[in-house]
């Protein structure tokens, strides 16, 4: 599931992420891309993803930098942190990797 929150604009994913529920995560993307900020994805609770989330986050970074703001992703657990950079979605411009909160 993925979630937003406004304060700060935080993308919040977790459970499990895959094809079949990429149209349950529509609302959350589109919040995000009104953000008036720079957007952070908390994957810390992303328990599975397939490549379908991270080519969303790359549709939404790419537009978050068109306006200037980046997309920063935090906590990936280290199956999750593979397929980003399988995916290469941590070599785009506009996207940042910072390591899980203390």
């Amino acid at each position: 599931m993925v979630t937003f929150e406004d304060s700060p604009p935080t993308l919040r994913c977790y459970g499990d992420e895959d094809r079949s529920t990429q149209s349950l995560r529509r609302r959350a993307l589109s919040q995000a891309l009104c953000a008036p900020d720079d957007v952070v994805v908390d994957l810390a609770e992303l328990a599975f993803a397939d490549p379908s989330l991270m080519l969303d986050l790359a549709m939404i970074a790419r537009r978050l930098r068109k306006g200037g703001r980046k997309l920063t992703l935090r906590g990936a657990q280290p199956d999750i942190s593979v397929l980003i950079e399988y995916v290469g979605l941590h070599r785009l411009p506009g996207v940042a990797i910072a390591p899980a909160p203390a």
